[in-house]
Parts: structure tokens; sequence; C-alpha cells
């Protein structure tokens, strides 16, 4: 069993969210982003939700949202946890951490300063790929080194941007993640995952978490 949690995002039917859970991924993820390929209705999301064993966490995913939009797609959904890209404040995902494990996203651009995640102590921090226009899901790589750096400010890292089972033995090594999120890398199509490539994604992870555990008991 890895000790690398694994997500798969951008789920948006119940026959891929079921292959993700018996191939052992531990959180998925629900686009609530309306201009997202990705994007999922969360009255359709509370299916999905609702078939999913207690060992598995649903991720509501949102964009630029307000507190009360937050809270009220994820309570449609009928997910406990939210991840929150854009700028969300300190004091709103304070506010939502009162209900909902909130995961605060960063992404890699010039400014980016480790030390920033310390301002949502309350949050777990995923870290994700820059890009000008999207949110999640491009394929591009973030900062290895940036992402390494940000552990000692967070309580529990997530990395992201575009990982996929050639690449992600690497990452883990580079920037020793509580956690590594996937989409694009397992997809056949936006949105539409493929099994196999999702299976080859988690053996991967688990290989390279066995390396990483034996080389710092050396």
């Amino acid at each position: 069993m890895t000790s690398v949690q694994i997500k798969i995002c951008g789920v948006t039917n119940l026959g891929d969210a079921k292959a993700c859970v018996e191939l052992g991924a531990h959180l998925i993820g629900l686009n609530f982003y309306p201009q997202s390929p990705r994007y999922i209705q969360p009255k359709v999301a509370r299916q999905i939700v609702e078939a999913m064993p207690p060992s598995v966490h649903a991720v509501g995913v949102f964009v630029d949202a307000n507190g009360d939009e937050v809270r009220t797609a994820a309570n449609l959904a009928g997910v406990r946890c939210v991840q929150l890209h854009g700028n969300p404040s300190p004091e709103m995902t304070r506010e939502l951490a009162r209900e909902f494990r909130v995961i605060r996203a960063f992404s890699t651009h010039a400014r980016f300063r480790p030390e920033d995640v310390s301002s949502f102590p309350e949050c777990d921090i995923l870290i994700d790929a820059h890009h000008p226009d999207l949110w999640g899901g491009t394929g591009q790589t973030c900062n290895w080194p940036a992402a390494r750096a940000t552990l000692p400010f967070a309580r529990f890292l997530i990395l992201s941007g575009g990982l996929n089972g050639q690449n992600v033995g690497q990452a883990i090594a580079a920037a020793t993640p509580h956690a590594v999120d996937v989409c694009s890398g397992v997809e056949s199509a936006p949105g539409v995952k493929d099994h196999r490539a999702i299976k080859d994604f988690i053996a991967a992870v688990q290989t390279a978490d066995r390396l990483v555990s034996a080389s710092s008991l050396r």
C-alpha cells in the first residue's frame, strides 16, 4: 500500500469513478468550474459521490467562486472536501474550513514564493503548473523544486501539473509530496479516463514511493 496518496481529477462519470476506486485512488476530483471541458453539474456529481466508499474522498474543484457558491455546490453534490483555484482569501478559506476539508491551489508562476502558503494554515496545499488562461488539466509540469520548498510551510502537500505514468516517479523523488494529482495524464479525451493509464500511473506511484522510502532508510 502506498503512503503517497493519489488523486484522479476531472472525473465526469460513474464508470470512471468506480475504476479509479478499484485501481487504488484515494481521492477523485469533480470539476464545478462551468468553463472547464471536465465540468460536471453538482446534482450529477452527487450520484458519483454516493457510490464512493468511505475510504475514497470526493473533492469539489472550484475557480474564483465565493464562499456561498462553494458551499451551495458542495452541499448539493455531497462533497466534504473543496479545492479552490484563483485567489481565495485566507478569511474565506478559514470560514470554509469550519465545514469542509479545504485544498488551496497555487501555481508556480514567476511570483510564487513557497512561504506564501503559510497564510493558509487550515488548508492542504496543491501546487500546480502556471498557465495564463487555464486552471489545471493543462498537461504542463510545475516547478518541482519550488513545490519541494513549500513542504516546510504546508501541512499536506499535493503535487499536480502534467503528471503521468512516465514522469510521476521522477516528480515524487524531486518534490517528496504527500499526494499526487493527475488529470490529463490519464485521459483519452478531456473528461474521459483511460483505465489502463490510471493503472500504470498508480503502479508508478507505488514504485516511486518504495524507492523514496528505501533511500530514506539508508
